[in-house]
Parts: structure tokens; sequence; C-alpha cells
């Protein structure tokens, strides 16, 4: 026969289910920032800023203060900001960013040290350099910018967009890799962690989120660094993606994965998902879903450690200008109301506390 509890075991039961649901409606109030909720799940949630924003707008730097815990650089952190001439380096609008960080009790992502692409000054791409000489080039740019900011950043994207699996060589065509070699970044990670041993270097790319060449790429050379000793600690994915054609769930899951199995930390770095103009109320929905379903990824990967917007309103976003037919990428509109995607958010954060609390009773 079938057991009937006693009275006992029913108000013990009663206690316990009323202490979840207790747990539950504290997390699930509708009203609590996407900070607050990344902040009880033990990750970053961060947006790429620029301090021309901060300083002329209010309802930017108050966004950015109440919802996100993280802010990378955009662009005055890189190296044709900092050192648009040789020995002439430029902080000012950096050290913004960095005092905004400190005053808000978030975190700084230093963004980047080393890219092949537009983030190089003229003078360097320029320069009639020996292998020697562009070495200490480097050095002298990490070394300057890294102690500068020691104890301040937290994470340093050290070299950005350095593989091209499609090139014979596996690297893209930079003054870097034409005049030292690929062991350029060996050489920036060394000199990084030279300039501050505690902060923790990231490597940064594109298109290396799915299973593939590139991503096996990135696994490579992460794997390559540590065997010949240089300090590495994890694996920015940057993810500008659309709606259709991004990696499927499983497969970024995969890839974090293994990176993880290396003892390396993975960060979303720069996710936005731009929608092909005319955008409609059904593309508004999907793109909700993808950045649900990322989040959703990130948060069931214990590597996974940062889950960072390139931007975060469509009223300062990169997107309409470098892809033509495409807007409204971000989560909060021009007018900083929330969007479909910030609730899809909201939501899978909640979610996730709740099943972490009934795992926990």
């Amino acid at each position: 026969m079938k057991r009937i509890p006693t009275p006992s075991i029913f108000l013990s039961f009663l206690i316990i289910f009323c202490g979840i649901w207790h747990t539950y409606a504290d997390q699930s109030d509708s009203t609590a920032s996407l900070r607050e909720l990344a902040g009880k799940c033990d990750l970053y949630i961060g947006a790429a800023v620029t301090p021309e924003r901060m300083q002329r707008d209010s309802q930017y730097r108050e966004t950015l203060a109440r919802e996100f815990n993280l802010i990378t650089a955009e662009n005055v952190m890189k190296f044709h900001i900092l050192q648009p001439q040789r020995g002439k380096f430029n902080f000012a609008p950096a050290d913004q960013l960095v005092e905004f960080a400190r005053e808000q009790n978030m975190v700084q992502r230093g963004h980047s040290l080393i890219w092949h692409h537009m983030g190089t000054p003229d003078w360097v791409t320029k320069g009639d350099w020996t292998r020697e000489e562009l070495i200490e080039v480097m050095r002298e740019h990490i070394h300057t910018v890294v102690r500068h900011f020691k104890g301040k950043v937290k994470y340093w994207d050290v070299v950005n967009e350095a593989i091209d699996p499609e090139k014979s060589h596996g690297f893209h065509e930079s003054v870097w890799y034409r005049i030292i070699g690929a062991d350029y970044i060996d050489l920036a990670f060394q000199f990084a962690h030279e300039a501050d041993p505690d902060v923790l270097l990231c490597y940064n790319d594109f298109g290396g989120e799915r299973l593939g060449k590139k991503s096996d790429a990135i696994f490579e050379l992460a794997k390559g660094m540590q065997k010949r000793g240089i300090p590495i600690h994890g694996v920015g994915l940057q993810m500008h993606i659309r709606t259709h054609g991004y990696p499927e769930p499983e497969d970024l899951k995969a890839n974090i994965a293994r990176l993880g199995e290396l003892g390396l930390q993975t960060q979303i770095t720069e996710l936005d998902v731009r929608l092909q103009e005319p955008v409609t109320q059904e593309k508004i929905e999907r793109q909700a879903e993808r950045y649900q379903e990322i989040l959703q990824v990130c948060l069931e990967s214990p590597t996974c450690t940062a889950y960072i917007l390139w931007g975060f309103t469509d009223k300062s976003s990169w997107i309409p200008g470098f892809f033509k037919g495409y807007n409204d990428a971000l989560i909060f509109n021009r007018e900083y109301q929330p969007k479909p995607a910030y609730f899809s958010i909201q939501r899978t954060l909640m979610n996730h506390l709740q099943k972490e609390n009934v795992r926990s009773h």
C-alpha cells in the first residue's frame, strides 16, 4: 500500500516549499536590473562604451551604470588612439572610462593592445622597420599601456583578430606578421604579463564561435601558447551575428567546453544581433531568441565568465555604418526603452537563479 504522509511530514514540506517560493518571488521581480541578476549568477554582463557618449548623454550613463557590471573600451584603448605618434601617449579619454568604472564599482576590460586592422596607427604600418625595431615598438607600447592601467583593468584583449584560416600560413597579413612573424602573438602576451603579472590576458577574434576551421585554429593557437609557456588566460568570442546563420547553441557550447578543458575562460565579448531592414516585430522576436540562447549557453558553461554586448542602445550602434541595410542590433532602442531582447536576457537570468535555488534545496 502507498504510505500516507503524517502531518509532520506535510508541515516540513510546506516550510521548505514556502522557503523556495519566497526565494523565487524575490528573484522574479521584473524590475530587477540585468546587473543585479547577473551578479547573483556570478556572471559579468557588460557593454562596449565610449567616454564621449557618457559626457554628453545622461541617459547613456545612467543606463550603463544600472544595467551592467563590466565595461569594455570600444575604441579609446586601441593603439592608434593611445599612441597616435611614437612616444606621445594620450590616456585622457581611457582614464575617463576607468574612473567611471571605479565610481560605479564596475570591472574594466581593456581592448585591445595589438590589432592588425584599423587599431594600428599609420606611423607603425607605414614605417620601414627591421624585426628587432618593430618588436621594440610593440614592447614599448604594451609596457607603457599595461603599466598605466595596472590594477585598474582586470582583462586585456592582448591580440585581436590575428587568425585567418583561409591563408596558407593561417594569419592575417599585417605589419606585425609580415615583419616579426607568427611569434608576434607570443611576444605580445609576454610583454603584457611582464607589465602586469596579475592582469588576465585574452585572445579575441570573430567567426570562431561555431566548430570549424576558425575555431579549430583559435583552439590550436591557445593550446600551442600554453605548451610554449606563454601566459594566456582566456579567449574572447566576438559574435557579431544575424538572426539566421548564427552558430548553433550546441556548437557554441562544445567550443567553450574544449577551451575550458585547457583551463581557459571564455567570454562573449562583442555580441550584437543585427536585423535586416525593414525591421518587423517578427525579426525583433527572433533577435530576442538569439540573445537568450547565447546567454543560456554561457550560463550552462562553467568557464564562460562574461556576456558583453558591443554597445547597448540602437542610438549609438556601429551597425548601420558597417552593414548596409542592417540596423537595430542592440537591447535598448534609441529612446533607451528596453526591447524584447532585454526581457529575454532578464528572464534567462531569473530562470537560471531559480534552477540553482532548486538544486541547492
